[in-house]
């Protein structure tokens, strides 16, 4: 049997990724509760930087220690990959040596490729296109705190950008109402949001998009790899803050979340990201409790 991967929320259904986010919630409290589990002794999950993180890392690596398991960091520099070895020939060499593989990357069909070659599970900590893994971490978050999040309203603010398009994704996979404010241009994927038909809709005013909102979800205005546009985005997203005046016309207990690193007084003003409402710490450490979740589904499934 080929091996199951992670690249997009589209690769696990609706009814396996809300067991996952049950599972994750159930992990997390055995932990609080000095409780050992630890299925991957002598597992070994490769993980694949090209570009830096500081909660994925950690992450992947404190959830792969929790389990027994042991987690391997590679850099280009570590690597045949950064010498311009072929992806399928990484691939088809490292999962031999590994039992799971992470990547964060930049073009998402590397990814594909990747997955394609290899005989364990990938999952895509990052590309330009997609970021599944914080989603995993958002949802569980948001379960904890209000429970399902079926037949609810989130408002995306910002840039269309990967994690956009995964709010997207999990509009279709968790059920609920998406509505995105985005300035002209920034817009994301026309396929993806096609896609989630009458769950997504776009609009360019972020008041119109948060009226009512359960759950209102930013990003920084310029992504890793995208400095030399900070001036440009900076013009673009002035009009984009999430501050307390966006969130007063939010319902009266909606949540803010931002997958971090944050830009106080860009994307979100210090009294929203500091403030009551805010779950972004919840949202940071649930990151190594969902994905230990997604590895013990991948490895044990």
């Amino acid at each position: 049997m080929s091996a199951r991967h992670f690249l997009t929320l589209l690769d696990l259904s609706s009814t396996e990724l809300n067991a996952l986010i049950q599972r994750a919630i159930e992990l997390k409290a055995w932990l609080k509760e000095g409780k050992s589990h630890t299925p991957f002794a002598g597992k070994t999950l490769a993980m694949i930087f090209e570009k830096s993180s500081t909660r994925t890392r950690v992450s992947f690596e404190a959830g792969m220690t929790q389990l027994g398991g042991h987690a391997i960091f590679l850099s280009p520099r570590d690597t045949q990959l950064g010498r311009g070895e072929p992806i399928e020939d990484s691939s088809r060499v490292l999962s031999r040596l590994s039992d799971i593989i992470m990547i964060r990357t930049f073009e998402h069909d590397k990814i594909e490729r990747f997955a394609e070659y290899s005989s364990v599970p990938v999952i895509n900590a990052l590309t330009d296109l997609y970021h599944p893994c914080q989603l995993l971490a958002d949802m569980q978050t948001y379960v904890e705190h209000r429970g399902s999040i079926q037949g609810r309203t989130v408002s995306w603010i910002g840039d269309g950008n990967n994690m956009c398009h995964s709010y997207i994704n999990a509009a279709r996979q968790f059920d609920f109402k998406l509505n995105i404010a985005c300035p002209d241009g920034y817009q994301p994927d026309h396929n993806i949001v096609a896609a989630a038909g009458e769950r997504v809709s776009i609009t360019n005013t972020p008041l119109e998009a948060t009226i009512g909102a359960d759950l209102v979800v930013t990003d920084v205005w310029a992504s890793m790899g995208q400095e030399e546009e900070q001036k440009i985005r900076g013009r673009a997203f002035a009009d984009f803050m999430v501050n307390d005046k966006l969130m007063s016309v939010a319902a009266d207990n909606a949540l803010f979340m931002h997958c971090l690193p944050a830009h106080r007084g860009e994307e979100v003003s210090a009294s929203v990201i500091d403030g009551q409402q805010s779950v972004v710490w919840d949202e940071a450490e649930n990151r190594i409790h969902a994905q230990k979740a997604l590895l013990e589904f991948l490895l044990c499934s």
